[in-house]
């Protein structure tokens, strides 16, 4: 059952001021005090080195227990989750397994040690001019890490996501500042991340979850001097807010930022010509996904003005005016969506119902059309617009279409659709777009971003904060951990894979 407390030391706690939750029945949820935050990164703190000594095997047990115990409040995680998100069940049955599936993912990968980077120059004490040392490289983890809930994946992106996961697994205590959206499920998964330490017999510092207020516990959290990185999933604005703290500490930290990205689409000559429909349906069922709550929505468009491009769009359009309308997480979000397709509709030409819904919290898709030349030249029309919101960007040839790709900014993703034929614009287009994107897709959409050791899910400013890493994927660990070197240590006293 939801307690409406903290998790902190080892002990669900309460505090004075309270956020009752409209979804869950007017639920109280405690917020936590600035002493509490120092409590819980002190914490944390104290048991870095008693968690990070475990075993990376014991480790690995603890990470299939916590999934164990997700999958044990399943129903309940679903249903708080289903009245907190508006998401479907299906949708949240889904998220949990991508959870649970990530947690055993990191277990797998710890199990040996070649996400550690094992490096080994042995001592040449003949060598000529001068004798070398004997040298062994391993990667340590950080210490203590604070993780953001996102408000768009209550589970995959938040208590026990693949932030938490990874960092676990790193061998790094973790506090998660829960987001507001989903404050019953967080707890849940909390109580079960809790379950698996009592369970596995694990420090009680090693995870912690606070609610409250982003701007004063997350500002504190981050600027707590244990605390050592944080990754985050949100907005733009909140997320250069926390970097910028993050940075102006006496001890700077690492602050890794999943930010959001528009997520161009680049539609080529011999595609549209083969299948324009066909894509304008795909890009529509993309696009409205989830109301077109991720990050990776498709929300730019980009293709030579003609006869193709427009039955691209008329079949995308179809499409879209049979679409229902959907709820979306937040009123907060809603309230943002509607202001940010309004601000669409005073810049470009509506070409679909510009999102308006008559029902509270529910949006439809607005879908806008305009040349390539004012579309560079204006900013506003640049930036994500968190919803079911496209922008058909209509150039005047191969040449602007390059153009256009030469003048984005960072980006998650960018996709190319192709034939054979398109074949040299394409090969172009990759070269420019793999500067601005961290993974680039061809004859798909964005949108399903697979949990695997491949993965990408980051790119270059501002879609995230550090170009060189990401959020999904076994590489998502390489965040928490250091590069230590051992020059000439006693074989007794160096760490396992370094033996």
């Amino acid at each position: 059952m939801i307690t409406g407390k903290n998790l902190i030391d080892g002990t669900w706690q309460g505090s004075d001021q309270t956020r009752k939750s409209d979804d869950l029945d007017g639920q109280a949820f405690a917020q936590a005090t600035t002493a509490q935050v120092d409590t819980a990164c002190v914490a944390a703190r104290r048991d870095f080195r008693a968690y990070a000594g475990v075993s990376r095997a014991d480790r690995a047990v603890f990470l299939r227990t916590i999934a164990d115990q997700i999958d044990v409040l399943g129903d309940e995680i679903t249903r708080t989750g289903c009245a907190e998100t508006g998401l479907p069940e299906a949708r949240l049955n889904g998220e949990r397994g991508r959870t649970t599936g990530q947690l055993k993912m990191f277990a797998d990968l710890i199990e040996d040690d070649r996400h550690l980077d094992v490096r080994i120059d042995v001592a040449l004490p003949d060598r000529a001019p001068l004798p070398r040392a004997d040298l062994r490289l391993t990667h340590r983890p950080v210490g203590p890490v604070v993780v953001f809930g996102a408000s768009n994946f209550p589970l995959a992106f938040s208590t026990a996501g693949g932030d938490t996961a990874s960092a676990l697994a790193a061998g790094c205590p973790v506090i998660v500042k829960g987001h507001e959206a989903h404050a019953g499920t967080a707890e849940l998964v909390g109580q079960a991340i809790a379950k698996a330490m009592e369970i596995c017999d694990m420090p009680p510092g090693t995870f912690q979850i606070l609610q409250g207020p982003g701007r004063v516990i997350g500002a504190a959290l981050v600027q707590h001097p244990e605390i050592r990185a944080v990754g985050f999933t949100g907005s733009f604005a909140g997320g250069k807010a926390l970097y910028d703290l993050c940075h102006g500490r006496p001890l700077p930290i690492p602050f890794y930022g999943e930010l959001g990205s528009v997520n161009p689409v680049f539609l080529l000559e011999h595609a549209l010509a083969t299948r324009a429909a066909e894509i304008g349906v795909g890009w529509a069922g993309s696009l409205i996904m989830g109301a077109g709550q991720f990050c990776t929505n498709p929300g730019i468009v980009v293709a030579v003005r003609g006869d193709t491009f427009d039955a691209f769009s008329d079949a995308a359009i179809t499409a879209l005016d049979d679409a229902p309308e959907q709820k979306m997480l937040t009123d907060g979000i809603h309230d943002a969506y509607q202001s940010g397709v309004l601000g669409f509709a005073e810049l470009a030409e509506e070409i679909s119902t510009c999102g308006r819904s008559g029902t509270a919290r529910h949006a439809l898709p607005a879908v806008f059309r305009i040349d390539a030349a004012t579309w560079m030249a204006t900013p506003e029309l640049q930036h994500e617009v968190f919803g079911a919101a496209g922008i058909l960007v209509e150039c005047d040839d191969i040449a602007q279409m390059r153009a256009v790709a030469e003048s984005l900014e960072g980006q998650l993703t960018a996709t190319l659709h192709m034939e054979d034929a398109d074949m040299d614009v394409a090969r172009e287009l990759a070269i420019i777009l793999e500067e601005k994107a961290g993974r680039l897709l061809c004859n798909g959409f964005p949108t399903g971003v697979e949990v695997c050791s491949a993965m990408m899910h980051g790119g270059p400013y501002p879609a995230s904060t550090d170009v060189r890493a990401t959020s999904v994927g076994t590489l998502a660990i390489s965040r928490w951990l250091r590069p230590v070197s051992y020059q000439d240590f006693s074989a007794a006293l160096l760490h396992p894979e370094l033996q």
